[in-house]
């Protein structure tokens, strides 16, 4: 592992996080919440919040995908995504939806010095982030999409969204 510069999970834990906390919002499929701590653990964000019915760890199906980042990702549970938003708030976090709504931000239009904390929320694979939380947000993140389809996986946009914040941290 040295030789890929991998980090330990103590140093994992020692890291500097980068200040993003990834939020799903009554996300099904454990496969996808695997991905998402890999994707978090990829990046050293923060932490991920677990919101209503999305499945927490530990259970295979997570693991078959995580791969170990849910040992090394912080992670919270919260019984409403409402609450989490509300948490947040108090903690001082900037919260943004990822979906596609009237007056959504087009991701690559995002501008952020990485010294305010965000917090994103992904939601529902077929459902989308709650219109309740939406309102909740500062405003909605957009990834520019060309297809017929114009929509990705949860787990691919949580991927594409987080790889734009942290590569605009290292320009």
């Amino acid at each position: 592992m040295e030789e890929l510069q991998r980090k330990s999970v103590t140093q994992f834990h020692d890291a500097k996080k980068v200040p993003v906390i990834a939020v799903l919002d009554n996300v099904r499929s454990m496969h996808n919440v695997g991905s998402v701590f890999r994707t978090a653990d990829a990046f050293l964000l923060s932490s991920v919040f677990l919101c209503g019915y999305t499945p927490v760890p530990p259970h295979r199906e997570i693991n078959k995908t995580a791969l170990g980042a849910t040992e090394t990702v912080y992670w919270k549970y919260f019984s409403t995504t409402a609450e989490a938003v509300e948490q947040l708030k108090k903690d001082g976090y900037e919260i943004w939806a990822v979906e596609q709504v009237h007056d959504s931000i087009m991701l690559n239009e995002i501008e952020w010095s990485g010294d305010e904390k965000l917090a994103i929320i992904f939601g529902n694979e077929v459902h989308g982030v709650e219109e309740e939380i939406l309102r909740l947000c500062k405003g909605s993140i957009e990834i520019p999409q060309s297809g017929m389809k114009h929509s990705l996986n949860i787990s691919v946009a949580a991927g594409i969204v987080c790889w734009e914040l942290v590569r605009n941290l290292k320009e």
